[in-house]
This record gives structure tokens, C-alpha cells and sequence, in this order.
């Protein structure tokens, strides 16, 4: 290591980035949890080491063994990261494996539902909790998420399918709402889902309900709005709904910090909740038929870059639609 504490001493990041390729190309775990230790002791030095040791926890989580991945998740580490620690050692290893390691317990609830989105059931293990009001297990009804495919120094967000289709050219303005959009619990809880992309990136987001069908919906927020007055609209599967929800409240758009999959699955199953009138926490099953009840609908001006969540919602029983637009562009968009 005299050589690595040469390198500290410099403070070379780029000479120290390649040694820690090396060392974990030798899986020299015990090693490079320590080259993470001497980065930080240096950065009370004065020297600017933080994101090599951010990198290597980054590194630890993913490929490293189950006992060095979980010893790096704690609050805050590797804040700028490619993606959450918890998402990233949950991409790699189950959690039987990653459990024992984990002292935060809000780190380990996050790992824990982090595994669900990937088919694990840890209903009644005692070892996982869910402070959040979700189960420990993917509910029938539930898609196939769209997760993230982490590497070591790169990672793709795919997006659900239903976002890959284009849109329809808008056949004519979206019609005027009779009656005036309101502000309620649903549209606070569809703002809520990409907060991220407004307060830590360059996004927007705009969300209303009105009396009347979906398009009654998206033409009052047209309105209310400085959007193009002409829409198309799209019915979807419910089930593409809400694989479209969580994976924006995944999602920390262009330049925000990703919250991560277990965050979006909440943040749809929330909205959900929202729009149907159910309770929080509410019985899984009562939530799936209320997904189903409920009629869904992409709507948008075809072809388009970046981040985007443009869905309409109507409940048929109560005559209620919302409709939602929040967007977060730019030309190298790759969904993350």
C-alpha cells in the first residue's frame, strides 16, 4: 500500500481511479475498503479525495462480497453516485446474503424492497421490514418494472415500454374543461413523484383534476399551462400505468440524485392510493382493483427527448380525471 499512500499524499485521483480498477479486477476487497478510508482521512487534509472514496464504495456495493457491499450503506454515502448504494448492492446480491451486513435500518428497509422489485418474497422474514406501508413481496397485479443495469463506471436506466411508444400527431386541440381544474390530494401526490426532477434538476411538473373524461383533463391543464393547445391521446393498460409511475418517481431526471426503485414503487403505489380514494397504508388487493377500475391514457405531441410524464387518469364511478405533465429535457437523455 506505500505506493497507494504516495498516491494519496498527491492527491492523483486519476493514477488512484486506475488503481482501484486494478484492485478489483485482483478482488482486493480489504484493500480497497482501505484505499476508501485513507481518500477520506485525506480529505481533512485538505485534499480533494472525496469522490475517489465515493467511487469506491460505488464499487464495493456492486461487485464487491456481500460483507464489504452492505458495510458501505449508510445515510449519504456515495451521494453522487450513479444511482442509490442500496439500488446499486441490490442489483448483485440477494438478501439473505446482504442482510447481516447492514447496520442502518432505514438502509436495510430500502435494500429490502429493492430485492422485492426484483421477485424476492421476504414476507414474514425477520430480518426485513417495511417502514413505508408496502409489502415484502411484488403483488399479482404488478408489472415487470423497468430496473437499472449498473456497471463500473456507467449505467442504463431503460424506461417501460409504454413510454418507447411514440404518440399519435394530435388530431385537434384538446377540448375545454367545463368545469375549472382543481388542486386535491391526487394531484399533490402526481406532483410529489418527480419532485425530484424540479428541486434538484431543471425540470417541471403540472398536475390537475377536473369533472368530466380524460380529455376534459389534459385540455384544462393545456390551458392552465403554457403547453401546445394540440394533444394526442392514448389509452394504456393499467398495468403500463403504473410501470410509467414508478419508474418517474425513480428517477432523478437529468441532473438530480436518483431516489432509486424501492422510492418509485412507493411513490406510485401512494398516488395510486391517492387517485382511488384509499387510506394509507391500504390492502394490496383493494389497491389492484381500484388500478384496474380506473381508466388510463398517455397523452403528448409526439416524438420526444429526455424525461417525461404525461398520463391521464379517469375514475368512470365518480366521473373525476386528473392529468399530469412534468418534463426534464435535454439532448443526451438516457432516462437515469
Amino acid at each position: 500500500m506505500t505506493d497507494l499512500q504516495a498516491l494519496v499524499d498527491a492527491a492523483d485521483s486519476s493514477a488512484l481511479l486506475l488503481a482501484v480498477d486494478g484492485l478489483a479486477a485482483g478482488r482486493e476487497w480489504d484493500d480497497l475498503a482501505d484505499l476508501a478510508r485513507r481518500c477520506r482521512d485525506a480529505v481533512e487534509l485538505g485534499r480533494q479525495l472525496w469522490p475517489v472514496a465515493m467511487h469506491i464504495d460505488y464499487r464495493l456495493a456492486w461487485e464487491g462480497p456481500a460483507a464489504h457491499a452492505g458495510a458501505v450503506l449508510r445515510p449519504g454515502a456515495a451521494r453522487f453516485a450513479l444511482g442509490p448504494l442500496t439500488e446499486v448492492a441490490a442489483s448483485t446480491h440477494d438478501w439473505s446474503s446482504l442482510a447481516p451486513h447492514i447496520a442502518d435500518p432505514a438502509s436495510a428497509g430500502a435494500v429490502a424492497q429493492e430485492r422485492v422489485l426484483r421477485g424476492e418474497d421476504l414476507t414474514g422474514r425477520g430480518d426485513a421490514r417495511s417502514d413505508d406501508g408496502l409489502p415484502l413481496v411484488l403483488a399479482g397485479w404488478e408489472p415487470d418494472y423497468a430496473l437499472p443495469r449498473y456497471r463500473d463506471r456507467s449505467a442504463a436506466f431503460p424506461q417501460p415500454d409504454a413510454a418507447l411508444r411514440t404518440l399519435p400527431a394530435a388530431a385537434g386541440p384538446a377540448p375545454p374543461s367545463v368545469n375549472a381544474p382543481v388542486q386535491d390530494e391526487a394531484t399533490r401526490a402526481l406532483r410529489d413523484l418527480v419532485e425530484v426532477w424540479v428541486t434538484q434538476s431543471s425540470g417541471s411538473v403540472s398536475a390537475v383534476a377536473t369533472e368530466g373524461d380524460a380529455a376534459l383533463a389534459v385540455g384544462a391543464l393545456l390551458a392552465a399551462t403554457e403547453l401546445p393547445s394540440h394533444a394526442a391521446l392514448v389509452p394504456i393498460a393499467p398495468a403500463e400505468a403504473l410501470a410509467l409511475l414508478q419508474w418517474s418517481g425513480a428517477s432523478g431526471g437529468a441532473y438530480g440524485r436518483r431516489p432509486g426503485g424501492a422510492r418509485g414503487r412507493f411513490a406510485a403505489w401512494w398516488a395510486l392510493a391517492a387517485l382511488a380514494g384509499l387510506p394509507w397504508p391500504c390492502d394490496p388487493d383493494e389497491l389492484g382493483r381500484a388500478l384496474g377500475e380506473l381508466r388510463w391514457f398517455r397523452w403528448g405531441f409526439g416524438p420526444e427527448t429526455g424525461w417525461a410524464l404525461r398520463l391521464a387518469v379517469t375514475d368512470p364511478v365518480d366521473g373525476l380525471s386528473w392529468a399530469v405533465a412534468a418534463t426534464d429535457l435535454r439532448d443526451d437523455a438516457d432516462g437515469g
